[in-house]
């Protein structure tokens, strides 16, 4: 089950009123829905020993909540993603263990919060166990990730999950950019192969782009493993990391494609919610440049390149050549 950023705090703060909070939680969700602000909502609740009390009236008082960031220091240490990789590595892992055996103040919470907690490395993850398993007394962990998947199911077991409500951004990862791309096409006209082959230049360009970047991530945390384990290892360890490393990076370039193929389809339908007088876009900033295609296309055409999108996503789905199949593909959609 998935709760807003209010009720899932309820959720803890009635734990934590009853002394049963748990003392360690994934907490995950789309980018956007909020965990780092049940993070630090959580915090705050330890540090002032509840909520924020009520008013004159018998009404909840909502504290206000800095950014998690800014509540670091004082037994709470945020672990964030740091070396070229883009992964949380070993090293990263223990300075934030040492924080929970620090002597403090007899009723002091000490809190650890791990973001993009999938970026950990598998032996980061395997480090983490004994804590999550046995953590210090009055030890807070909280996991933050939107891809739990990609946590070991050891490290999954030893966590409360909290998932949280909220839909991914769309103008995340390139996203800004194929709609800035779309609106300008929207202003010359959809119909002809210049504007067709110049949204798929973009198309493909970001997906390039993103491709570079995770390839370059994984051959950088192939060279931090490798340089941290040196002789430890088996002889043909190296060469299955690599290919494991290969296989995050198509599956990463994979879900980047989809994503975008979803801002297009996305983009798509506002025009149709235009025409047809729907409310709800999804991009109500792009209103005017969705409208002009909505005056300009009869709704059969309309449909026609809904439906040409469509195919070329399943098409890319086959073993069909990615670059003739994006350019047959736009060409049938915006052309």
């Amino acid at each position: 089950m998935a709760f807003t950023v209010d009720r899932a705090f309820e959720l803890v703060q009635e734990a934590h009123e009853r002394q049963r909070l748990a003392h360690a939680f994934l907490i995950s969700g789309p980018r956007g829905s909020g965990k780092e602000e049940l993070a630090a909502r959580m915090i705050k609740m330890l540090q002032s020993g509840g909520g924020g009390g009520a008013d004159l009236f018998g009404e909840p008082v909502k504290e206000e909540v800095p950014p998690l960031d800014e509540l670091a220091g004082d037994g709470v240490r945020i672990l964030r993603p740091q070396s070229k990789s883009r992964r949380i590595t070993v090293d990263g892992v223990r300075e934030l263990e040492k924080t929970f055996h620090v002597v403090s103040g007899p009723d002091a919470w000490k809190v650890g919060v791990i973001a993009d907690a999938d970026r950990m490395v598998p032996a980061s993850e395997n480090a983490f166990l004994k804590t999550l398993e046995e953590p210090p007394p009055r030890t807070l962990l909280m996991l933050l990730t939107e891809n739990p998947g990609g946590l070991l199911p050891t490290v999954l077991s030893r966590c409360v999950r909290l998932v949280l409500i909220g839909e991914p951004s769309l103008h995340e990862g390139g996203g800004a950019e194929l709609v800035e791309a779309l609106n300008a096409a929207a202003e010359r006209g959809f119909g002809s192969t210049e504007t067709a082959l110049g949204l798929k230049a973009v198309f493909a360009a970001i997906l390039s782009q993103r491709k570079a970047e995770a390839e370059a991530a994984g051959k950088e945390l192939l060279k931090e493993e490798e340089k941290a384990l040196r002789q430890a290892v088996e002889g043909d360890w190296l060469k299955r990391r690599e290919e494991a490393l290969k296989a995050v990076a198509e599956s990463d370039y994979l879900a980047d494609r989809e994503r975008l193929f979803d801002i297009l389809q996305a983009w798509m339908a506002d025009v149709l919610r235009r025409q047809c007088g729907a409310e709800g876009l999804d991009f109500p900033e792009c209103a005017s440049q969705t409208a002009r295609v909505a005056e300009a296309e009869p709704l059969p055409r309309l449909l026609r390149r809904m439906d040409a999108l469509q195919e070329l996503r399943a098409n890319l789905q086959t073993n069909a050549q990615e670059q003739l199949a994006l350019e047959v593909g736009f060409l049938n959609a915006f052309g």
